[in-house]
């Protein structure tokens, strides 16, 4: 069983890692646009402000979670109103965020174990809540240090993302439209060197072995297979790079069409990004 103490130690930690990068920041740069179509960088903070806002709802009233549910536009423009909803200059935004996380952290830590909160399609433990939040909080992230041309470490916090990707197998299909796979696929994933000697909480259902140094998940025997860099899988799961950018492998067919539909969150399917390659092209060409 995952630890939610170490889960929610994790979420603090990975959510100042981007406060640090976000705080320095004038007017000017939290206006910049990021990888996302549309969304500067304040987007980015206000989308987390948000979801941390209905998250909390979602853990301490659940009438008022249903009932923004039902008043919330259409799901293909939930995230986008949020995010200009919770929109305000840095030195509004920046506390907003601050002090919703720790309230969201107070309240999950103090939700019954095996409680469900209700969420958008699919109930929550608690644990998986924190899970989330630790994936979503990376993944914008990684949109702000894009937008700031910074590359930021990998961290063992990556295997919350890595065993969130892999759990969401099923869903990433159903969200495309497609038929859901019964095959199983095995995930073997190469862990950041700089993450191999960090004392994390492993994600459940992980083999890591002794050092750290593969993080495995799915049947040991089974046909389709992925392989690649934790980082990679991570980027591919929360649609932040295109897997034609990616060191992954995948054996089977189950597990190659698996890597085009990939998403480690919840809602309709995103639009994914574009090859690198191609955007190469069109800004030449522009």
């Amino acid at each position: 069983m995952v630890d939610l103490t170490d889960l929610l130690t994790d979420l603090a930690a990975e959510s100042d890692d981007l406060d640090s990068l976000v705080a320095p920041l004038s007017a000017a740069d939290w206006a910049r646009p990021t990888p996302a179509p549309g969304w500067t960088i304040g987007h980015q903070i206000a989308h987390l402000a948000w979801t941390d806002h209905v998250a909390l709802l979602a853990a301490t009233d659940a009438d008022a979670f249903f009932a923004s549910v039902t008043t919330a536009p259409a799901p293909a423009r939930l995230v986008d109103v949020g995010a200009e909803e919770f929109l305000a200059p840095p030195d509004e935004l920046l506390p907003r965020w601050r002090a919703g996380r720790a309230a969201l952290a107070a309240a999950l830590a103090a939700a019954p174990p095996g409680e469900k909160l209700p969420w958008y399609g699919t109930g929550m433990s608690p644990a998986s809540m924190v899970t989330a939040r630790i994936m979503e909080t990376w993944a914008h992230g990684e949109d702000v240090a894009d937008a700031l041309g910074v590359t930021r470490p990998a961290t063992a916090r990556l295997r919350h993302v890595a065993y969130l990707g892999f759990r969401t197998l099923r869903h990433s299909f159903a969200a495309h439209g497609r038929e859901v796979p019964t095959a199983p696929v095995r995930v073997e994933l190469a862990a950041p060197a700089s993450a191999r000697s960090e004392l994390a909480s492993p994600a459940a259902g992980s083999e890591d072995n002794t050092d750290g140094a593969i993080w495995s998940y799915g049947p040991a025997d089974a046909a389709d297979r992925v392989t690649g860099p934790a980082l990679d899988f991570c980027l591919l799961v929360t649609q932040r790079r295109h897997r034609a950018d990616l060191g992954l492998t995948a054996t089977g067919p189950v597990a190659d069409a698996w890597l085009d539909v990939a998403q480690a969150f919840a809602g309709p399917p995103g639009a994914g990004r574009e090859p690198l390659s191609t955007q190469d092209a069109s800004e030449v060409t522009a």
